[in-house]
């Protein structure tokens, strides 16, 4: 069976319009040349779809059985191709994003809010996954692209990577623990004490993990949790001390800890990930841009925070704990 969308669309044409001139003038073409396109469609489906006279064209019961049906699958089409059109314009349309939650609780409102000052008709719906998943979801195009932290970037051949900015990592403590009294602590400095990090779902458990085992650290134990608030909480009510990638919205300023930073540094990288090989749509392409650009402001922010900090630390006693 050879039967062409050209050819549905006809025999609905003449099926509505219960006409083979008044279709012929809707699509620009001369009766006997729809005439001729419904016969070749009667002829492929070896059924007869009208029952034509000197005066009227009529559907037979075929006909007006494939009406119904072809009417809603040609809708669906013209539908489908629409959103399909929308979907490529850079300025509409849907994108997706994947990222870990605490990516999701800290900056990435910053891109969600870019773009939709940059492009009002744009949304962009952000998924809250677990750092695995997020590759996941990347690779097997579930999402358009996604966010993710590590100590580099994903090595895969079917990943590209766009570092947007890096932290180091620091220890909170409240103002009356005893290592507040230090600027800059030592990895070392965290031994037989209980430390509170992140879990696996925010991407940089493994990265803390690698540098208290390469320090010599073994905590007298250790709680991971998956959100940034939840850490501070704990360390806020004495629980432990807090393992953190550095940020400029944390500790508050209300707040009753301090960051102090550790050494030798150790940074996490936050990175823009999409499959490689495989062009962004172009309403994706400026959401990642704008994306990309809130992590250079995030960054800028950072680097002020980081001297001011620097200077704070000038006047304390700069000697590392141990």
């Amino acid at each position: 069976m050879n039967v062409s969308l050209h050819q549905l669309k006809v025999f609905i044409a003449v099926a509505r319009e219960r006409s083979f001139t008044r279709a012929a003038h809707e699509f620009d073409l001369t009766q006997s040349a729809v005439s001729r396109c419904v016969r070749e469609l009667e002829e492929a489906l070896d059924l007869k779809l009208f029952d034509r006279t000197t005066r009227q064209v009529e559907l037979t019961t075929a006909g007006a059985s494939l009406e119904r049906r072809i009417a809603r699958l040609l809708d669906e089409i013209d539908l489908t191709l629409h959103e399909e059109r929308v979907t490529h314009d850079a300025h509409t349309g849907v994108v997706v994003v994947a990222s870990n939650p605490v990516l999701s609780s800290s900056w990435i409102p910053s891109g969600v809010a870019r773009c939709a000052a940059a492009f009002p008709d744009l949304i962009v719906s952000v998924q809250d996954q677990s750092q695995a998943a997020v590759l996941t979801s990347v690779e097997r195009g579930e999402v358009d692209f996604g966010v993710v932290s590590d100590a580099q970037a994903p090595q895969t051949d079917s990943l590209h990577a766009q570092v947007v900015f890096s932290a180091a990592l620091r220890a909170a403590v409240p103002l009356d623990h005893p290592l507040a009294g230090h600027a800059v602590l030592h990895w070392r400095a965290l031994s037989d004490l209980p430390l509170i990090m992140l879990n696996a779902d925010a991407g940089s458990r493994a990265v803390v993990e690698a540098a208290l085992r390469g320090h010599g650290v073994r905590p007298r134990s250790t709680q991971e949790l998956g959100h940034v608030a939840a850490v501070l909480r704990m360390v806020e009510l004495g629980l432990g001390v807090g393992v953190l990638p550095g940020d400029a919205h944390w500790p508050a300023a209300s707040a009753c800890l301090v960051a102090r930073s550790l050494v030798p540094e150790v940074n996490l990288t936050t990175m823009l990930v999409r499959r490689r090989n495989r062009s962004l749509r172009p309403n994706a392409a400026a959401a990642w841009a704008q994306f990309a650009a809130a992590g250079a402001a995030w960054a800028a922010a950072h680097t002020v925070r980081e001297a001011t900090r620097g200077m704070e630390e000038r006047d304390h006693d700069a000697a590392p704990l141990r």
